[in-house]
């Protein structure tokens, strides 16, 4: 059973950077077999797909947010990693990882996905 964990700093100020990591246990981030989604929800809201990464380390992000967004990984710590700079308010809502067989791309149906971490929330606000 593929388990995961996301942390964060929960309080940012605008204009800073988030870094959000998300633990993963009970599976190898490195297998051919899953990819690694961020996915978050502001309130109030929907879903919306941030982006992917996989086990070459290719990432795939979503148009409206490739210019802030950067997806990485640390195979040794099995964790995946969130980084976006340029925060405004409007980013403020729960965060999310979760694991998908061999899904590359856009997708906002919860099902879809087999693992999701707990979520984290994260304000932006000075």
């Amino acid at each position: 059973q593929v388990q995961l964990q996301e942390s964060g700093p929960g309080l940012v100020k605008p204009s800073q950077t988030l870094s959000l990591t998300c633990t993963v246990s009970g599976g190898s981030i490195t297998t051919s077999y899953y990819t690694w989604s961020w996915i978050r929800q502001p309130p109030g809201k929907g879903l919306e797909w941030m982006g992917v990464i996989r086990y070459d380390d290719s990432t795939y992000y979503s148009p409206s947010l490739k210019s802030r967004t950067s997806i990485s990984r640390d195979n040794p710590k099995n964790t995946v990693y969130l980084q976006m700079n340029s925060l405004k308010p409007e980013d403020t809502g729960v965060y999310y990882c979760a694991a998908s067989h061999n899904l590359f791309k856009r997708c906002v149906i919860a099902l879809t996905y087999d693992y999701w971490g707990q979520g984290t929330q994260v304000t932006v606000s000075s």
